[in-house]
């Protein structure tokens, strides 16, 4: 076992790649078919495609606000390869890269961060709950599915994900406490990307890890290299295995950089130096695991290269779908919280309705009269 070797309270960080894609310890590798291996890598460019084409379309004015994954690839690809499909994704915001492996399409989550409600209805047997906002809810959904996994004898493992400002929540805290008192099959990802928008992880905490925050808990916690998509797999599986036999939750620190802005309303060079970026470049998840599979003889760079060629073709057939695709229905803003809607709902969706059709009958005779004006001119 992995995970009991190494002291949260120690920087101890678990690593499988070093940042030239090369093997720290053969002991470490994790048994991963090839086609898996592939299927993970694929999964990191296409996210990699999309999140720039994204940052690209908001600045357009042709998408709204949007939280790129650049450079979080690995933590997010590796720990959802390591889950069963039966297994539960309760993501925050910036789970891009993580939603696309679970099973969530391209042209859901470009609709999602397009504004269309449809964006957040997944297919039957796509366990990923919608993508949540407010900071630190997600942890106290997953820890209810994971109960309620526990509960009913599902033998579901929930991971969920938090950043590293994130974990400076009220929320954080209560999650985690009741995943640890009531045994939850759960998994929590710190995606530790440096910085709480523009506040470096060390003004926010005086912690020497974030992964020692489990020590409270009473539950295991370890910080991982989150650039590297093997280590990051391996932690999972042995801490889903640790779920799937009672054992309960645990924490994992995913040690990793955001390449580029909190979301499109941020302007990262206010608060950090290129020379911090260019240096994280270095490390890069894609990199490394490109080099990795080469080394493996289960990729090419031409193969690369036709991959990038699909991959652009793909999103921009994609993303013109997305722009031409109807505006939400009125239903489908009301519809999609509770499976009864409760009568103050609605409530306020007949009360929305009739303000409508007020607003649609003044407009035309807004209109109605301006052509008579015309006329009459």
């Amino acid at each position: 076992m992995i995970i009991s070797k190494y002291d949260p309270l120690k920087k101890q960080q678990f690593q499988v790649l070093d940042a030239d894609g090369n093997i720290v310890n053969p002991k470490d590798e994790p048994n991963i078919d090839d086609k898996t291996l592939i299927n993970m890598y694929k999964t990191m460019k296409l996210a990699r495609h999309a999140d720039i084409k994204a940052l690209q379309y908001q600045r357009q004015g042709r998408m709204l606000t949007y939280a790129p994954v650049q450079g979080q690839e690995a933590a997010q690809i590796g720990p959802m390869a390591a889950l069963e499909p039966k297994d539960w994704l309760a993501p925050a915001f910036r789970e891009f890269a993580a939603m696309l492996y679970r099973g969530a399409t391209l042209e859901q989550l470009y609709l999602y961060w397009y504004g269309n409600e449809i964006g957040s209805k997944f297919a039957d047997g796509v366990n990923i709950l919608p993508i949540n906002i407010p900071i630190g809810s997600q942890i106290n959904h997953a820890v209810g599915l994971a109960y309620a996994s526990k509960i009913q004898n599902k033998n579901q493992v929930v991971v969920t994900y938090i950043g590293d400002g994130g974990t400076s929540h009220g929320e954080f805290y209560e999650g985690m406490n009741f995943a640890a008192v009531l045994n939850a099959p759960m998994i929590a990802i710190i995606q530790n990307n440096q910085y709480a928008i523009s506040t470096p992880r060390a003004k926010a905490t005086r912690a020497e890890t974030l992964a020692q925050k489990a020590l409270a808990f009473g539950i295991p916690g370890i910080q991982v290299d989150g650039n590297d998509v093997l280590a990051m797999y391996a932690i999972v599986k042995e801490a889903a295995e640790r779920a799937r036999k009672g054992e309960g939750p645990t924490l994992i620190e995913a040690f990793t950089y955001r390449l580029g802005p909190h979301t499109t309303s941020d302007d990262p060079t206010i608060y950090r130096k290129d020379e911090e970026v260019e240096e994280w470049k270095k490390k890069d998840p894609i990199k490394r695991f490109k080099t990795y599979l080469i080394n493996k003889k289960l990729w090419s760079y031409e193969q690369d290269r036709e991959l990038d060629e699909q991959y652009e073709q793909l999103i921009t057939e994609t993303f013109k779908r997305v722009e031409n695709s109807d505006n939400p229905t009125i239903d489908e803003v009301f519809d999609y919280t509770f499976v009864n809607i409760p009568q103050d709902l609605i409530d306020q969706k007949e009360k929305y309705m009739k303000y409508l059709k007020r607003a649609f009958l003044s407009s035309l005779k807004e209109t109605s009269k301006a052509n008579q004006s015309l006329k009459e001119k």
